[in-house]
């Protein structure tokens, strides 16, 4: 099946040799986001100002592919510390509603200053 690569609106376009979201049929893929902003740079705060900033990225992933977060059946989170889960999952529930996707959290190395990468796959409506 022929895969589709798509760049965000007003995403910053990555530097590395991968694609933020790709769509083979139905099914669409999001590469590991962080809390960049548009024009590349981490955001300031802590778990929950990068968790809420990293999700509004695969929001704009999975939105460039034609869905919503509502169609979002997987999410899978990497933190660079589990003690920071709960301020994680307080934010989490900002953008997704019950029944939640299927989700798995666990620690990572992750690059400097990075708290949190997460990835989704979708299916299109």
């Amino acid at each position: 099946m022929p895969r589709r690569a798509l760049q965000p609106e007003g995403m910053a376009v990555p530097t590395p040799p991968y694609s933020p979201v790709v769509v083979s049929g139905d099914t669409v893929y999001t590469a590991g986001q962080i809390a960049n902003d548009p024009r590349g740079n981490l955001v300031a705060g802590g778990m929950a100002e990068q968790a809420r900033r990293t999700l509004e990225n695969v929001r704009s992933c999975v939105e460039a592919a034609g869905c919503t977060l509502d169609d979002v059946v997987k999410v899978n989170a990497y933190l660079a510390d589990l003690g920071d889960f709960p301020a994680y999952n307080e934010v989490y529930v900002e953008f997704f509603t019950q029944p939640y996707p299927a989700r798995t959290s666990v620690q990572a190395g992750l690059p400097p200053g990075v708290l949190i990468e997460i990835e989704a796959i979708a299916r299109k409506p």
